[in-house]
């Protein structure tokens, strides 16, 4: 049973879903980030992968061109709203091996490792993310490998404006707005992409990274054994 956060959260995500699907498609340059998350996973023809927190469905295209008809895309979300969105995409383009799940992207479990997990724009929302990332970890097939494409503040010298702009965007995209939050919520945020990422370096043999977006996006990729 969802708790009543949990619930609002839906709630709120749901309700947005249209704008949020239009931001995740037209945003400029966003699909040429999501491009290079797909390309992170190193996919082959064939490979299972699975996206944790697919929303409305933007890296589909890329994770679903990448491992062919023969493959298996897999993409959770635990707000129906995002879900509906998706799966309109799926059934516009017909792909019968791209299947969606509404669950929790922190506890969700596979019968079968995937070959790839991707997390875009995740980590941020929960509350234990580096225990989320040893889960996905865990769940990978051996050699396997983790991508999360996530958004921080900026630590470039000109970051200031920035950052600005960026914890307005925080705050509008945030349930709860500024409430219920321990510290600013645009802090907690920058400490649950760093702590993801550390869980993430921790467990991967190899990692790669990049910034992009004047800092403020991060990709961080490995190959967990």
């Amino acid at each position: 049973m969802a708790t009543d956060a949990t619930a609002a959260a839906q709630q709120f995500y749901g309700r947005w879903a249209d704008l949020y699907d239009l931001l995740a498609s037209a945003t400029p340059g966003l699909g040429r980030l999501r491009a290079r998350a797909a390309d992170a996973l190193a996919l082959a023809p064939g490979d299972a992968v699975v996206e944790m927190g697919c929303g409305t469905g933007a890296n589909l295209p890329h994770l679903r061109e990448r491992v062919g008809p023969d493959g298996r895309v897999v993409g959770v979300d635990f707000t129906r709203g995002m879900l509906d969105r998706a799966r309109e995409r799926v059934d516009r383009e017909g792909w019968r091996n791209v299947h969606l799940v509404q669950a929790d992207a922190a506890s969700v479990g596979f019968r079968e490792p995937p070959d790839a997990i991707l997390a875009t724009f995740v980590v941020g929302m929960l509350a234990d993310p580096a225990a989320t990332v040893d889960r996905w970890a865990d769940a990978l097939a051996p050699g396997g490998r983790l991508a999360l494409l996530d958004a921080a503040q900026s630590r470039r010298w000109f970051g200031w404006p920035v950052n600005r702009a960026f914890r307005g965007l925080v705050v509008a995209s945030s349930p709860t707005g500024t409430d219920g939050y321990a510290a600013a919520p645009w802090t907690v945020l920058d400490d649950r992409v760093a702590t993801a990422r550390t869980a993430l370096r921790e467990r991967a043999t190899e990692t790669t990274h990049g910034e992009y977006a004047a800092g403020i996006v991060r990709l961080t990729a490995g190959r967990v054994e």
